[in-house]
């Protein structure tokens, strides 16, 4: 992986020591080489750190410049079927002398012969890439297919600013920036910024699949889709396959393991994060089925058993004959993590699930430099709860009078999350596996906030907000979201499947995806996704979707053939998630930290907050609710102010 910045100023000019420094707070993300380049004349200069994957030599050194001198290119990622393109470039005559082996000469070339749309399209990976033609003196800046590698641009003053992340924007902008109130009350609701907002006013993310086109005078249009997750959608609707069961499973075995394959080049050493759940098993039983050697996998686990997942992975591990490293996490080290939160993360992010996913990257790093992950089963094959809980509760609650609900929601929440969630942990032992319910005091009060939906759709939308109810702000300037406007959402037969689509297009890109990349790049760990290849995109929306859900089961398929290579009684278990126990730890030993940038003076230093409905639910936290997802974010916004000015 890599970092990359631009600057676009024909009035002001190219500073090189400004585009130095820019580029050098991105060196986390690429800490093997260092560039940059500048056209004074023409008020352009490009910056890059560069992780060394492919090609290790300098023949692989960003800003690169195309052999015909055209173009010059600052990429991030990784286009795994690179080779394969030079074949089609070696067939039609139009294959250069080669320097190297780096994907980023083949990137080049590519372009130089059949553009920038043609590329993209051919390509398979992962990447963020500015590109700058020195004839037209025009920039192209585009994301690949569902946005794994990230890119941030927008205008502030007369400079056209652009970058992998905001850190490096600041660092050329600086006092310039301002909070933008609209993209705050999103992260409240969500625990996430969406695209295509910034928590900045004027910066935006590059949404996924886009080529934005930057004129030399630094002004610029509206994105445009090279790709289309929505058109994937649409198309799938009446073009199902028409596969029995096995032969699905064995067609999901060839397309998901010639991803894993082409995923498995690098020219570092490469491993796999291993949760012990059904995904991250998968993508390892895969990995070490084509491996003469011991796959490195990597987990962490904690001493609050509820939330310990190790043991999963440790039997999936002995099944495969893997080379297994785990870390048993002590509440100290967790929490060792918080504080540094806000400069992984670098734009406020709310999911609590980031810090074992910071710990996790940071074990991996210290034993390879790139590894692979289970993420975006979920989405493609209908993994969350939701995907097949919300159609049949909501056909058992709708006609079920509003008042009524609400005083069976008033009855679960009379008594408090932690104490179901204590409850079941001394009756586990006697609860056959198929009773046993993680955390089932979260679970119960999540349902109970959801009893006064109106429709599916906002049985949904309450599943997936973070605060529920009236922001806590001085001023209410929630904008529209896609999640907010069904209307908006991807047209499907299947409400699972609706739900699913808009999973893909908000929570998987601006939420999942961002949590991997920047606690990877944190540490200069390169995480890949087999999943989200594109001819796994497809091929998962063209199954029908009893080949995903069944009844109360979601990812069917995935089962199928994982079992092929791990007996079921190593998977098959509720659903636990990947998370930490941040409700107790705000309780006890996180409760001074969260005082600290609860307090009201605090709360108001920035205008945004407003501390009494804050106040309240944090009391009310501490009285035994379950308030951590909504507190979560009003912390993790809180923490990232005070860096800020640190």
């Amino acid at each position: 992986m890599c970092g990359l910045v631009g600057l676009l100023d024909r009035s002001a000019g190219i500073d090189p020591l400004q585009l130095k420094r820019a580029a050098s707070v991105l060196r986390h993300r690429g800490p093997d080489q260092e560039g940059i380049w500048f056209d004074a004349s023409a008020g352009i200069g490009l910056g890059h750190c560069r992780l060394s994957i492919l090609e290790l030599s300098s023949a692989g050194d960003q800003p690169m410049i195309s052999q015909s001198g055209q173009y010059v290119l600052v990429y991030n990622g990784e286009v795994y079927n690179h080779l394969t393109l030079r074949e089609k470039l070696k067939e039609e005559g139009a294959e250069p002398k080669w320097m190297g082996h780096s994907d980023t000469e083949t990137l080049l070339a590519v372009i130089s012969a059949w553009g920038l749309v043609k590329t993209l399209r051919l390509s398979r990976g992962m990447f963020a890439l500015g590109l700058y033609n020195r004839e037209t003196k025009t920039l192209s800046l585009a994301r690949d297919r569902l946005g794994e590698k990230p890119l941030y641009y927008g205008k502030v003053g007369t400079s056209f600013v652009f970058a992998s992340e905001l850190r490096a924007i600041r660092r050329i902008c600086g006092a310039s920036l301002e909070v933008d109130g609209d993209s705050l009350s999103l992260m409240l609701r969500y625990g996430y910024v969406p695209s295509p907002r910034s928590i900045y006013r004027g910066i935006y993310k590059l949404p996924p699949g886009t080529i934005l086109q930057v004129k030399a005078d630094g002004s610029f249009g509206e994105p445009e889709e090279w790709w289309s997750f929505r058109r994937v959608v649409q198309n799938a609707q009446n073009n199902k396959f028409d596969f029995s069961e096995q032969e699905a499973v064995d067609q999901l075995e060839e397309v998901l393991g010639l991803a894993v394959r082409e995923q498995m080049v690098a020219d570092v050493p490469l491993g796999a994060l291993l949760s012990g759940g059904i995904d991250s098993s998968l993508i390892v039983a895969l990995m070490q089925a084509q491996s003469r050697q011991p796959i490195r996998t990597f987990t962490i686990g904690f001493q609050e058993k509820e939330y310990d997942e190790s043991s999963h992975a440790q039997r999936v591990s002995r099944h495969l004959g893997t080379h297994h490293t785990e870390l048993q996490v002590t509440p100290g080290q967790a929490l060792e993590v918080i504080p540094r939160l806000p400069e992984i993360y670098d734009e406020p992010f709310a999911d609590a699930s980031q810090i074992p996913t910071a710990l996790v990257c940071e074990l991996t790093r210290k034993h390879v430099t790139v590894a692979l992950s289970g993420d975006a089963g979920d989405e493609l094959f209908g993994g969350y709860n939701r995907h097949f809980w919300v159609p049949s509760f909501w056909e058992k609650i709708k006609y079920i009078p509003p008042f009524a609900r609400a005083g069976i929601a008033s009855a679960i929440t009379a008594f408090p999350a932690t104490g179901y969630n204590r409850i079941e942990r001394t009756a586990r032992s006697l609860l056959s596996s198929s009773l046993r319910v993680s955390h089932p005091g979260d679970k119960l009060h999540k349902l109970a906030a959801v009893l006064s939906a109106s429709s599916r759709e906002n049985l949904y939308q309450n599943l997936v907000n973070q605060w529920r109810g009236p922001l806590p702000l001085l001023s209410e300037t929630e904008p529209p979201s896609l999640l907010s406007d069904p209307s908006r959402w991807p047209a499907t037969t299947n409400f699972s499947e609706q739900m699913m689509a808009v999973d893909t297009l908000t929570y998987l890109p601006d939420d999942i995806l961002v949590k991997v990349d920047r606690a990877a790049m944190a540490v200069g760990l390169e995480i890949r996704v087999p999943f989200l290849d594109q001819r796994v995109i497809d091929f998962a929306w063209r199954l029908p979707v009893g080949l995903k859900i069944r009844g109360k089961t979601g990812k069917w398929i995935l089962r199928q053939l994982l079992h092929r290579y791990i007996p079921r009684a190593l998977f098959e278990r509720p659903k636990q998630g990947f998370s930490a126990p941040i409700g107790e730890w705000l309780r006890g030993p996180l409760r001074d930290w969260a005082e600290e940038l609860l307090a009201p003076s605090n709360l108001a230093t920035e205008g945004w907050l407003n501390p009494r409905p804050v106040r309240a639910l944090w009391e009310k936290h501490l009285s035994g609710a379950d308030a951590q997802h909504a507190l979560w974010g009003i912390l993790m916004y809180q923490a990232w102010v005070k860096a800020q000015y640190a």
